[in-house]
């Protein structure tokens, strides 16, 4: 953005405010030649910061990584554009605020933090041999040039490969273990003494490494079989699922070590973006808060929670309701409509009364949206002889099942993802769905799915 006086940038918002009523941004644009984007921002700075927000900054301001993350994680969760983004935070560009989520998008919490200062770190330089006097050249024999011709050939080979040491730190290794690498893959045309010596290494360091190297490829098998899991459920696994998955198929491993094995091949699961608030307002006097975050439930239908969560994709939005299962975190049904009807919540129960047996009366939670506040709504659960519960107003932690389920599904398949249209995220949600009951394995079920938790204890009792 080309630099402009404080001065310039005043008169650009007042005339936008004159003519705000008056398709103010068109016109503002067109008299000063400027983009509507450019406008907007100034515009939002001066009716947070005032005239003192438009001053142009005359150092460069750090943030810390907990408050880009606190900006990002409020950009997405809440669905902030940029320039409200900007008004809550009272930041000064927009462009800054762009950055850091595409850094986030890509690296997750590394890519918001601080490049350190200074230069890098190198290598010693290897000690180059001794340049002869001329005299010296003329006296030494062909034997003894070519051994130093060959020695020099081997030098230049090595420090080209020693350019890419950069990747012990990517990929976990220490620089001696790499720089024993890259010896090993020139062996077959240099010789051992000569790539010794440049690289400063002694002989037993570099056939100790070489013997771990082999050691190594002891788990060639089971990293195929951690790539193949990992792909196979899209990055969303990180190494404690992974690990439970790999004894369901028979393998005996360690947690470490599949941690350990995945940082080699850089394989990480997605980062979830969730966000609790604390408010605590009044206690709804619809329905007292029966559950009192007690989130475990003995057996099936003893305990449900509800609510609805918003999708935007491209202007348009999508709304989810489901019902979950405390005693497996099964999604027991869910429906989705282009607008947050009351219909959308009714379907949703209707749907989940006609899989009950008639002995099943299950306490249903929710917070004090609307939608539970309906006479039907209400009627119906104490015709099935349900019992109503409610979370304390603007407290999400009360309902703290649900909010991390979607924040579980956001991540895994919504937050970093391209939809093209409504109708292709609505469908990417029901089989998102499918597979999380089915497939998606957790920690807290003894490495099962909901529907196989339910399935083994049905059969156990």
């Amino acid at each position: 953005m080309a630099k402009y006086s404080q001065q310039f940038k005043l008169e650009v918002v007042q005339n936008y405010l004159s003519n705000k009523n008056d398709d103010g941004f068109r016109k503002t644009a067109n008299k000063y030649k400027l983009d509507r984007a450019t406008i907007r921002q100034w515009v939002a700075i001066y009716q947070t910061l005032g005239e003192d927000g438009l001053k142009p900054q005359s150092h460069r301001i750090t943030y810390s990584t907990e408050f880009k993350l606190k900006v990002v994680l409020k950009i997405l969760n809440d669905g902030l554009s940029l320039i409200d983004a900007l008004r809550f935070f009272k930041l000064k560009e927009v462009g800054t605020l762009s950055t850091w989520l595409r850094k986030y998008q890509a690296h997750g919490i590394d890519g918001l933090k601080s490049k350190p200062k200074g230069r890098p770190k190198q290598m010693p330089k290897p000690q180059r041999p001794r340049i002869k006097t001329s005299q010296e050249d003329r006296n030494k024999t062909q034997e003894q040039l070519l051994e130093e011709l060959a020695y020099l050939r081997a030098e230049v080979a090595y420090l080209k490969k020693r350019r890419a040491l950069s990747e012990a730190q990517r990929t976990g290794k220490s620089r001696t273990a790499t720089a024993a690498r890259f010896i090993s893959e020139l062996r077959q045309s240099y010789q051992l003494r000569h790539l010794l010596r440049t690289s400063g290494m002694a002989r037993s360091t570099y056939f100790y490494h070489e013997q771990q190297s082999k050691r190594e490829d002891k788990y060639s098998d089971l990293k195929q079989q951690i790539k193949a899991i990992y792909h196979k459920h899209k990055g969303r696994y990180g190494y404690r699922r992974i690990t439970l998955a790999l004894k369901n198929l028979g393998f005996t491993i360690n947690h470490k070590c599949v941690q350990r094995l995945m940082q080699s091949m850089q394989l990480r699961s997605c980062i979830r973006a969730v966000k609790y608030r604390s408010y605590k307002g009044q206690i709804g006097k619809i329905a007292k808060n029966v559950l009192q975050r007690q989130f475990k439930a003995d057996k099936p239908n003893q305990k449900w929670v509800t609510d609805v969560t918003e999708f935007n994709v491209r202007g348009e939005k999508l709304y989810l309701s489901p019902i979950m299962d405390l005693f497996n975190g099964e999604i027991i049904s869910f429906q989705l409509q282009r607008r947050p009807l009351f219909g959308l919540v009714k379907d949703m129960l209707k749907d989940a009364i006609a899989k009950l047996s008639p002995n099943d009366k299950p306490i249903i939670h929710s917070d004090q949206g609307w939608q539970y506040q309906m006479r039907f709504y209400q009627q119906q659960l104490q015709q099935h002889g349900f019992i109503q519960s409610m979370s304390r107003k603007g407290n999400c932690l009360d309902n703290a099942s649900m909010e991390s389920f979607f924040g579980i599904l956001k991540s895994e398949c919504f937050y970093g993802e391209e939809f093209n249209s409504v109708e292709e995220l609505e469908q990417t949600v029901k089989e998102y769905i499918h597979y999380y009951n089915h497939e998606r394995i957790k920690v807290k079920l003894k490495g099962l799915s909901p529907v196989e938790y339910r399935t083994q204890s049905l059969k156990a009792a």
